[in-house]
């Protein structure tokens, strides 16, 4: 009998690179969206660890141009239609812990800004 192996849809490490930096955040959640794990705050998903590798970003939709300009950013593609104010980084940009505190104190600031959903 062979021995099968079951991949994780995420990175777990990326994951827990971000918990740190949101774990002291108001109304946290952690669940699994997108095939990814998303961090909530008051129930809006501020940012993922997505299942394409690096991070899936919830932006404020008016800053869509300006952030895909930067290293690493795209618009997120859903059911084939690219995005304004949702991001994928790519793991690269990720690298440095200073470039992931970046990109997540961004999602957690679109976040805060909204409307509680829970």
């Amino acid at each position: 009998m062979g021995c099968q192996t079951v991949a994780v849809a995420y990175d777990p490490e990326l994951a827990d690179r971000i918990r740190v930096l949101v774990q002291h955040e108001d109304g946290l959640i952690e669940q699994r969206m997108f095939g990814g794990l998303a961090f909530l705050i008051h129930g809006n998903m501020a940012v993922a660890a997505s299942s394409r590798g690096g991070l899936l970003l919830r932006v404020d939709p008016e800053r869509t141009d300006d952030l895909v300009r930067e290293d690493g950013a795209e618009r997120f593609e859903m059911r084939g239609r690219r995005m304004n104010g949702w991001l994928h980084i790519g793991a690269e940009a990720l690298d440095s812990e200073l470039g992931l505190e970046r990109w997540v104190a961004t999602g957690v600031g679109y976040a805060r800004s909204l409307p509680s959903k829970r």
